[in-house]
This record gives C-alpha cells, structure tokens and sequence, in this order.
C-alpha cells in the first residue's frame, strides 16, 4: 500500500490541465488563466482628479495662506476639460475627470469656500495633492496577469479595467459522481429514512458541495445498487465527464463491485488502498479515453478526508492551478491522544492561535469514527499524526491542514 502523499502524486503525474478556451469574463470566476495578459493602455488613462474639488497650478497656492482664484469651468467625471488652467485660475472638477491643461494639484472642496466664479482656496494642498497621475496603476505593454492565476473578483475587476472581456482559461472539469448501496436513498425518500430503513445519501450532498467550492462542475449520476448491472448502468452516464468519482463499494466485502465493474469498463486500475486512516479503501484508475477515475471509500468522513486529500488536487490540476494542495501548519497538541494501526491518521480537529503569542495549537473535535460526520462539521483542521506515533502527549508538536487556508503549495504536505 503506498503512502497518502505517494498515491497523490500518481494520481496528479496522470492528469494535465483541461484545454483552453475564451469565455466572457462574467464567467470567468475562479477559472484560472492559460496565458500572460498584458495591458493595452495605461490606468488611468490620463492624470485625473482623485477629489470632488478644484483643479489648480501648485505654485498658485505654495507657501500661501489663502488665495482667491477665477473657476474657468465645471468638469463632471465622463467629461473632459475644454480649457487650461492658468495663473490665479481654477477648474471645478469632480472624482474621476481629467485634469485639465495646466493644473497640477486639486484641492478639496471641503478646502474652499466658492462664491459664484470665483473660489478662495483657504487650506491649501501640497502640490501634486489629490491628483493619480497616468499609468500609476498599469503601464501600457506590462504584464498584468500570468498564466496560472486564478480568477477572483480583484482579477476579474483588473481584466475589465483593461477592456480584455474574454480571457484565454482552462475549461471548467466536469466531475461526475456516483453513490452506491442498496441501503442508501435520497431526501425524497425521506419518510424511509426517518423510519430507519434506509440511510441518507449525504455524501452525495457533501461531494456536489466540495466539488462547487472547487470550481468544478458537478454531475450527479444517482446511486446505483449492489449489482454488477446497476452500477454499470450508472458508470456508463460518465462518458463526458471529466473526472468520475465514486464512493463505496471499493473495500473487499461481496457487495464491493465498483473494480470489476470499472474493468470491465476499460478502466486500468493504478491504485487500490493506501496507508491511512480514515480513507484506507481509495481507488484510482484511467479509462482507455485518458479519463480518471477516484474511488473513495464511503463512510461519510473518510469521503470528506480522502476527497480533500486527493480528488480536491486533482480537480484543481485539470482546472490549471499550478499549486495543487493546500499547504500544512506547525500546531500544538492541546490532549492526549491514542491511536490503533501503524497507520497517518487525519483527525477532525479545531485549530485556533493564542492571542499574544500567534502560536497554533489543536484540540479534537470529539469521537473520530469514520462515520460520525459531526466531526467534521465541527472541524476548521485536519490534524496529521504520523504513522510512527502511536500516542500524543498534549503540548507535542504535529502539523495539521487548515480546510480554509487558501495557501497552497506544489507537492503533498501529507
């Protein structure tokens, strides 16, 4: 069995980022760019006001007091200046506008007192004050964006400042998604579920929100049941997705048929079991088209672990995120813990840091079973204990993995 951090890397060394495609930029949103954009034009195009004010000549109002200046014109933001400023004049401008010919430095309008065409300035600025100068921001020709940037709403607000509407970006993964299991159902068999004789399909629930948060897009391909023919049937749905994830169904019991199914679908299965507890039961495979397949186990937590582990990397390498996953912390113990198998244990912790040193420190969320999906709802962390540790003693350094932390790093931390 390998190693969590080696079967992430066979997982990653055989898939590549998506092909590229332009899309408008309202649908850009946390795609990630194919090339280096440069800028067109210089931001601001021009120097132009940063105050609703008065556009004046520095040396007008330098080493003065107070001074009275002739308003030459009025200049809304949209519109430009039509005269220069000349000595004792002023432009009236608002946030935005153009300066006009001339002037140099704009002074507030809570810095003056107006009366008709004339003005007196009775705080004077520093000259140069409240004015961006042409180009402060972008110079025309420079690189704004490079390839391997993701797409937030600052980069999208960049793009749109610089009229470049359709980026070139790695095409969005589908990621299909399978449950399996007479025993499961859906809410709309809701009145069976309380009843107790069926069980919630919440990791069908789970996986579409984590492959969302991803920014992937999710395809539900149902739940099949403990048969050759209806997982086959379910299986074969996934033809155009990109990734098919599947969960249960990949332990040793009689019930547990997904690899024969998948072999029997041209699957070449790379990898069956790790070491590591939760999510021992993970599978990898490549269909004869290329396309991947990650079996994850299906105890509710062992999804939710062994898909931040692996599948959460993976859709993010197809969406051409150069740095795949997410990076570990230095954290204290805050209790003792005990664990079984010579196994990486990825326990549901609480990280936080103290408020005068910074220093992090975890605590458990409580009982750790695989299918006590409490604990993961209660967790912001996973807590990494090596296999090598067979006990914690509180105050013993770990590392542990923040399921928030947008830091991320280019090779397993785990």
């Amino acid at each position: 069995m390998l190693s969590p951090a080696d079967a992430a890397r066979l997982i990653l060394e055989h898939l590549r980022p998506l092909p590229a495609e332009r899309r408008p930029l309202r649908e850009a949103l946390d795609l990630v760019l194919a090339e280096d954009v440069a800028s067109p034009m210089d931001l601001p195009p021009w120097d132009n006001s940063a105050m609703d004010g008065y556009a004046i000549r520095g040396a007008d109002v330098a080493g003065r007091s107070r001074i009275d200046l002739a308003v030459v014109e009025t200049v809304p933001a949209g519109h430009f200046p039509t005269k220069p400023v000349g000595p004792g004049e002023a432009t009236r401008i608002f946030t935005g506008a153009p300066l006009p010919t001339g002037a140099d430095t704009v002074v507030r309008q809570e810095d003056t007192e107006a009366n008709g065409s004339r003005v007196a300035i009775v705080i004077p600025p520093p000259v140069g004050r409240n004015v961006r100068h042409k180009g402060e921001d972008i110079r025309r020709g420079d690189t704004v964006l490079t390839a391997g940037t993701a797409l937030g709403p600052a980069q999208l607000g960049v793009l749109a400042s610089i009229a470049h509407g359709e980026p070139l970006v790695h095409r969005r993964p589908a990621a299909a998604f399978l449950a399996s299991g007479d025993e499961i159902t859906d809410l709309d068999h809701r009145d069976e579920i309380l009843a107790g004789r069926k069980i919630a399909t919440s990791n069908s629930y789970t996986l579409l929100a984590n492959i969302r948060r991803t920014g992937a897009r999710p395809v539900e391909l149902g739940i099949a049941g403990d048969t050759a023919a209806s997982l086959r049937d379910h299986l074969e749905r996934a033809a155009d997705a990109d990734l098919l994830i599947t969960t249960a169904g990949v332990s040793v019991g009689e019930h547990d048929l997904v690899r024969d199914v998948l072999t029997e679908l041209g699957c070449d299965i790379k990898l069956w079991r790790i070491r590591m507890r939760p999510g021992a039961p993970l599978g990898f495979g490549l269909f004869k088209d290329s396309r991947p397949w990650i079996g994850l186990p299906g105890n509710p937590v062992s999804t939710m672990v062994t898909y931040e582990l692996f599948v959460r990397p993976a859709l993010r390498r197809l969406l051409g995120h150069p740095l795949p996953f997410r990076r570990t912390v230095p954290v204290v113990v805050e209790e003792p813990i005990t664990l079984g198998p010579k196994l990486r244990h990825f326990l549901r912790a609480v990280v936080s840091a103290n408020p005068d040193t910074g220093a992090l420190s975890a605590r458990l969320t409580g009982p750790q079973g695989s299918g006590i999906l409490t604990s993961m709802a209660r967790a912001n962390a996973l807590l990494i204990v090596p296999e090598d540790r067979p006990a914690v003693a509180p105050g013993e350094p770990l590392h542990a993995m923040l399921l928030d932390d947008p830091h991320h790093v280019a090779e397993p931390p785990f």
